[in-house]
């Protein structure tokens, strides 16, 4: 393990210390949907046992707009939150962390409630979706926030804020999917505005002593994607936001 030298060496986020560096990324596995939240537990508790610092759910939905399908999991009623706890008190039952990765679809939601930040149709999805207006915009950032909020109430230890592959928050950065001209469009400066806004009020709704990993696109590798210069700047921006921890992604779907 010369090659990796702090592979196993604790982490220290301020409030918790992770005892390594091993993270488990999200990833859909086809049981969040099945209603069976004891067989996903499982799963996530036998990483845990193996040794994994900190577990990144598969995305969960903040709302119905932001659903990659009809039925697909999520956090945004009060009554999902007991179905939540049936993960995260086996994952800690089984001496591990979770965190809940936050996914807003936007446009490759397959879906006729799908939103965008402008109404570019995506590869993998039937339906366009709608442009999202300034009210609605602010009500997805709200949506997000609350969701983390839940998970926090739902025994989770953090969350992971979905900013990467192609997914809403990325759909903004990019002049390929933001057609806008207002204050969420034009100038990177303002197309970076709402997953640094996100960030934030996720931040003020969950506290300090709470894990915020944002997903962060590192090459986007399709038209008039994000330049590296503008990438530096969104990760410097989420982190001074309040993300705990940076993951990185690469492409879109």
């Amino acid at each position: 393990m010369n090659q990796y030298p702090h592979l196993f060496r604790p982490l220290d986020l301020g409030h918790v210390v992770l005892p390594n560096r091993v993270l488990m990324g999200s990833m859909h596995t086809g049981l969040e949907e099945t209603g069976d939240w004891g067989r996903i537990a499982a799963f996530y508790a036998e990483r845990a046992e193996g040794g994994v610092a900190l577990i990144v759910t598969g995305g969960m939905a903040p709302n119905e707009e932001g659903a990659v399908l009809p039925g697909a999991a999520g956090l945004f009623t009060p009554e999902d939150i007991a179905r939540h706890r049936v993960v995260t008190d086996r994952v800690h039952a089984a001496g591990g962390l979770i965190a809940m990765q936050i996914l807003h679809a936007g446009r490759y939601g397959y879906s006729p409630k799908a939103v965008a930040p402008s109404p570019v149709k995506s590869p993998i999805s039937p339906f366009a979706p709608r442009e999202l207006d300034d009210a609605g915009v602010e009500k997805q950032i709200a949506d997000i926030a609350e969701a983390a909020a839940r998970a926090r109430d739902a025994g989770y230890d953090g969350v992971e804020v979905m900013g990467s592959e192609g997914y809403l928050l990325n759909q903004f950065l990019v002049t390929h999917t933001n057609k806008r001209d207002d204050r969420w469009g034009g100038p990177f400066e303002r197309r970076m505005r709402l997953p640094v806004e996100v960030v934030a009020q996720v931040r003020a709704a969950v506290g300090a002593d709470f894990i915020l990993i944002y997903r962060l696109s590192m090459i986007d590798l399709i038209p008039n994607g994000q330049t590296w210069d503008e990438v530096v700047r969104l990760a410097q921006a989420v982190e001074a936001a309040g993300a705990s921890m940076l993951n990185t992604g690469i492409g879109w779907h």
